[in-house]
């Protein structure tokens, strides 16, 4: 792939008008380069790593993007992380400058991983993450997952899809 490159979302397969089906296949053991790459960053509430307002974040942020054309067809990724039982961080991908919110870039190698079932499943699926960027000869930096549909898509599709994108 090509720096920044992601792949791309069939947006016109969006059955539930919120999430677009997601193809688990583009998406598994990729190595992603990114180069100054830009985010707006956005947190939720957690109460002992439990969203509690992760979906009003999401709308919000999704709404203010849209406004102002901020994102891509091509250049769809939210990357999640929690900082504390108590906090989570979002960035969202752009093509420009958001006002109102904080921009990041990111730099660098980023590795994914394909895993689908309930949340619960996010510790074991850290540990076999791990192990695989091990695999690849790599040393983790960051630790993000990237959650591809909400709840009631998930619900709808059958299939709870969620990417672990580690930067190594």
């Amino acid at each position: 792939m090509k720096t920044n490159q992601l792949p791309q979302y069939n947006m016109s397969d969006n059955p539930t008008d919120c999430c677009p089906r997601f193809n688990a296949t583009d998406w598994n053991g990729l190595l992603l380069r990114f180069d100054k790459k830009k985010f707006v960053k956005a947190k939720s509430r957690s109460l002992l790593h439990v969203p509690i307002n992760m979906g009003q974040v999401f709308a919000r942020t999704f709404r203010d993007l849209q406004a102002i054309d901020a994102q891509a067809e091509d250049d769809i990724i939210v990357l999640s992380k929690d900082t504390s039982a108590w906090t989570a961080e979002h960035y969202f991908s752009v093509i420009k400058d958001v006002p109102d919110y904080e921009m990041v870039e990111m730099n660098g190698w980023f590795l994914t991983k394909v895993f689908e079932g309930p949340y619960k499943e996010v510790r074991k699926w850290m540990d076999d993450m791990d192990q695989y960027v091990l695999s690849k000869g790599y040393q983790t930096k960051e630790k993000y997952f990237f959650y591809t549909t909400c709840p009631k898509c998930a619900k709808y599709y059958g299939e709870n899809y969620v990417v672990a994108v580690w930067q190594v």
